[in-house]
């Protein structure tokens, strides 16, 4: 038997509504709050909440000295496409040369690495 049940996760970062406003756009959802706490509604999925981080350092990809901490799988039907979404919304690549493989790995506008994957 379970001891808890998830609740959120959270992403610290400089801007929770701005990065509450990039993945509402990845996405789809709500965005609702204001000020140093800000959460996404995913319609049929996990929530996610955006918590303001005084003096935030993005995470370091790869880093074998640096832990990433965390990253997102986020699920897409068409690699091309979804890459072509999240660059126009902001998003940097940080390992998306390999066509061949069915993940591509970038950073959203505050730096935390996520994957898109067609698998």
């Amino acid at each position: 038997m379970a001891l808890a049940k998830l609740g959120v996760v959270v992403l610290d970062c400089p801007d929770p509504r701005a990065l509450a406003g990039f993945y509402a756009e990845v996405l789809g959802g709500t965005v609702e709050g204001e000020g140093d706490w800000v959460d996404l509604k995913v319609p049929g999925g996990q929530s996610l909440a955006f918590q303001a981080a005084p003096g935030f350092v993005p995470p370091k990809w790869p880093a074998p000295d640096h832990s990433q901490q965390f990253h997102l799988d986020l699920t897409v039907d068409d690699l091309d496409a979804a890459e072509q979404g999240v660059l126009a919304l902001g998003a940097r690549p940080l390992d998306a040369e390999d066509r061949s493989r069915s993940f591509r790995v970038y950073a959203d506008p505050a730096g935390h690495p996520f994957c898109l994957c067609a698998c």
